[in-house]
């Protein structure tokens, strides 16, 4: 174990997600959420493939016993991202980042009642608190006299795309009964790129040059994403890392102002701290229970 190696590892993770989340906004206007899909997904092909061959792990990354169980998380998945890639389209970056907080919050609940794991008190108080910290972020767009109907459905996409997130993570845990971390990883991506393509009826279009740059680059920065993550949990443990997750407001205010002019509300950064507060005190609980969660993570993105 090498703690702050893995630290390292899980802020470049979570820095190169961050970019991969601007540049799919930069093309949200160009192309349709399920378009963005399949090039984020079928450009992290080859990245992944590269790294399982330099470990060693292709054969085990392209062996699978649980055929089906892959054909859902891919399902979960590719929902999520899409409803993901919708809402960056629709929201400042940094308040779609914040609401997305909402995935680790909702996972516990779904936990409890899909895995059977015990809600004690003390995490429903930080689910609780998580959720509050969700509505200070809304609140702007639930008080104004004048609703902006597509801001709210971003905000309707980006909580669905929590749910999404969480059932995800629900699943996983179950698949890493059976099925080695690589296998998910590599198999998430094909199948992801296999579902992008029922979308292709639904308004694909040309984007040109400047478009098709950018989204072969989140690609591939998505596919070095997932394997500075995976990489991270082999030096250091899940609940150590875990806190780090919430670099990516830093990154998403920091890219939204420079890349988009977006500046967050006082709102937005308040709730997030709420959020951030919530999900810190789960994980700690986590680790005082001394819950082993670590095999799952490294197969999970933020987008799916």
């Amino acid at each position: 174990m090498s703690p702050m190696r893995g630290i390292a590892l899980k802020l470049i993770a979570v820095l190169l997600f961050s970019i991969m989340a601007s540049l799919i906004k930069a093309s949200a206007d160009l192309v349709p959420p399920g378009e963005a899909v399949f090039f984020r997904s079928f450009f992290a092909l080859p990245v992944i493939l590269t790294w399982l061959a330099l470990r060693g792990d292709l054969r085990s990354g392209l062996r699978v016993k649980r055929v089906m169980g892959h054909v859902w998380r891919g399902l979960i998945g590719v929902t999520a991202m899409i409803c993901g890639f919708a809402a960056l389209g629709m929201l400042p970056l940094p308040e779609v980042t914040a609401l997305g907080y909402a995935a680790p919050l909702l996972t516990v609940i779904f936990a409890a009642l899909l895995l059977g794991e015990r809600l004690r008190l003390f995490r429903m108080a930080a689910v609780g608190l998580g959720l509050v910290g969700v509505v200070i972020v809304l609140w702007p767009r639930l008080s104004l006299d004048q609703v902006d109907r597509v801001a709210m459905i971003g905000v309707g996409l980006v909580l669905a795309s929590a749910v999404f997130r969480a059932l995800a993570q629900i699943h996983i845990r179950r698949l890493v009964a059976s099925e080695e971390t690589s296998a998910i990883v590599f198999w998430f991506s094909m199948t992801a790129t296999g579902f992008s393509l029922l979308t292709l009826p639904f308004g694909w279009v040309w984007p040109g040059v400047p478009g098709v740059v950018m989204l072969v680059s989140a690609g591939l920065v998505g596919g070095l994403a997932q394997i500075f993550l995976t990489s991270s949990y082999r030096f250091s443990e899940a609940a150590v890392l875990a806190p780090f997750d919430y670099a990516s407001i830093l990154f998403a205010i920091l890219f939204g102002y420079v890349f988009f002019e977006e500046v967050p509300t006082a709102t937005v950064l308040s709730g997030s701290l709420v959020i951030v507060l919530a999900g810190a005190l789960i994980i700690w609980r986590e680790r005082q229970l001394g819950l082993k969660r670590g095999k799952a993570r490294p197969g999970l993105t933020p987008q799916g």
